[in-house]
């Protein structure tokens, strides 16, 4: 639990000078610091009192003087610790324009920032440690206005944070401070949100397939009767799309419009509880990442229902978004993906299961579609199966035959060769050409290696490998009657049965990723029954074969 506050703060503070965020050899770091709204996914700062202040020694200076501002916690309570913070001075007539720049006293808890191509026009944080005050030095420039206001944003946790605290005013000298009383709002380009209202009653779906298109898990369920169904409906709406969004969950539903069945550049929309209200957020997702939320929430008519551990929210969307690089034009066909899972003080976590995917790319705006989908990709089905047919099945046969079947068929022969050596070749020919197909499929589903997927793609390079080399072994062995053919054997039994016991372990591994989507425990107790069977049927044979068992005599 620590580790993952921390994360959060960390990803709370570097997002707190917003857009973009670079990184140079040299230290130096670029921010477009705009609105100097952090950008984590909690959309409003705080209304309470900030309980921090930010004060300068002098009240009037002249072009090149040189103030100390200090930033600090109205109490000396170690709860009024911040974490981070952002600290600009703007011309107090026009607060878009960043003025001068600034000195550090503390570099170790400080650091300057490029903002607006003026460098050390800002200071930020340099790590999430806890603070209580922090002092720089602010240099007045030449071509100075004729007053500048202090302005801070500060950060204590994920959802306690303060935007453009306003500080004192200072002056030019001989020049009169603006009237008291002056207040500050967010920027042109702050983030703008919209007002959620409380749904009266459960969504339904009745009208699905005529009125509206849905996608539902399970098929065919209704959310008004059903605390299990995950439940996605869109109907059109002329120039906009009415979304309406259910599903069981501890931490927020979310779906995603897809070009591909693959996650990555999608646009996405989360309904996150938040305690006993929900937040409705337009995303975007890069590559297998976090949900970057948009810094303008385009949404209107949200609306929200909590009840029995089910989270619903619906809104519109305008369907040729303006100005919003993320958003996709709604008059396209997509796959719809939907997801749900933990989250805490609006930081989302992985999805709990497999997204739900659905079969085809659906038109927004076309004719409304009773719509299916699944959990589990095909693609990763046949690889599962390809897997454990070629090392519960295929190599099993192969291995007892080899072993215990050579002298039943001392002199019958298929194509020249014996019988059991013909069907051994061929069950393991067949288990290496499965292995080579199972082992390609998750890499073209994934689009290349799965970090979330723990030892099991591992074990399975592991075990490729040794498939290959069983066969290339084979090619080189010496005659049977060779005074070295015992080592080959050796070291064919040995690289056979790791192969086979490496295999087992993947594939116990691997029954319980998301992708695959079966039952536990089931799934275990029959694979582990497949075990058993072969372990005991080899247990027998090698007793039968030592002359312990006679069966049949």
């Amino acid at each position: 639990m620590e580790v993952l506050m921390k994360t959060k703060i960390v990803l709370v503070l570097i997002s707190l000078c917003i857009h973009t965020v670079i990184s140079y050899p040299h230290g130096k770091v670029t921010v477009a610091c705009g609105d100097m709204m952090p950008v984590h996914g909690h959309s409003e700062p705080s209304t309470k009192d900030p309980p921090y202040i930010i004060s300068a020694d002098k009240s009037q200076f002249s072009p090149g003087d040189e103030i100390k501002v200090k930033l600090l916690a109205k109490s000396s309570e170690t709860k009024l610790y911040f974490k981070g913070f952002l600290i600009e001075a703007r011309n107090a007539g026009n607060l878009d324009e960043i003025v001068g720049s600034f000195r550090l006293i503390s570099p170790a808890i400080s650091q300057l920032l490029l903002c607006d191509n003026k460098d050390g026009s800002a200071v930020s944080h340099t790590s999430d440690h806890h603070k209580t005050e922090v002092e720089v030095v602010w240099i007045a420039p030449k071509d100075s206005p004729s007053s500048v206001r202090f302005l801070v944003t500060v950060v204590r946790g994920y959802k306690d944070f303060w935007v453009k605290i306003p500080g004192p005013v200072v002056s030019q000298n001989g020049v009169a401070p603006p009237p008291a009383g002056t207040t500050i709002g967010r920027s042109t380009d702050a983030k703008t949100t919209t007002a959620s209202s409380k749904l009266s009653r459960s969504f339904t779906s009745e009208g699905c397939g005529s009125q509206k298109s849905c996608l539902r898990d399970p098929d065919g369920c209704d959310p008004q009767n059903d605390t299990s169904c995950h439940f996605l409906s869109f109907s059109n709406e002329g120039t906009s799309i009415l979304f309406e969004l259910s599903g069981p969950a501890e931490g927020y539903v979310s779906f995603a419009l897809s070009l591909d069945k693959w996650m990555g550049n999608d646009d996405v929309y989360m309904c996150i509880r938040d305690t006993n209200r929900v937040d409705i957020n337009p995303a975007y997702v890069s590559g297998r990442t976090h949900p970057v939320f948009s810094s303008e929430n385009n949404l209107k008519d949200t609306a929200w229902r909590l009840s029995d551990g089910v989270i619903q929210c619906s809104f519109r969307r305008d369907l040729l978004p303006t100005d919003h690089p993320n958003r996709f034009p709604l008059d396209r066909p997509y796959y719809l993906f939907m997801a749900h899972g933990r989250a805490e003080d609006g930081r989302t976590h992985r999805h709990d299961r497999q997204p739900l995917i659905s079969t085809n790319q659906k038109e927004l705006t076309g004719n409304p579609e009773d719509l299916t989908g699944s959990r589990s990709p095909l693609l990763i089905k046949y690889h599962g199966a390809c897997m454990l047919i070629a090392w519960m099945s295929s190599v099993s046969a192969g291995v007892i035959i080899a072993r215990y079947f050579k002298p039943d068929w001392p002199e019958r022969n298929i194509l020249g060769q014996k019988v059991w050596f013909q069907l051994h070749r061929a069950l393991m020919t067949l288990t290496v050409l499965l292995t080579l197909v199972g082992f390609v499929l998750p890499f073209m589903y994934r689009g290349g290696w799965s970090k979330r997927a723990g030892l099991h793609p591992y074990l399975g390079c592991v075990v490729m490998v040794l498939a290959v080399i069983q066969p290339v072994m084979a090619l080189f062995r010496p005659a049977p009657d060779a005074s070295r053919r015992y080592i080959f054997n050796w070291m064919h039994f040995g690289t056979g049965t790791i192969a086979q016991i490496v295999a087992v372990i993947a594939i116990f591994l691997g029954i319980h990723q998301q992708a695959l989507l079966l039952p536990a425990p089931w799934s275990t107790g029959i694979l582990g029954s497949m075990v058993i069977w072969f372990v005991l049927a080899d247990l027998v044979l090698e007793v039968h074969r030592r002359g312990y068992l006679p069966i049949g005599k």
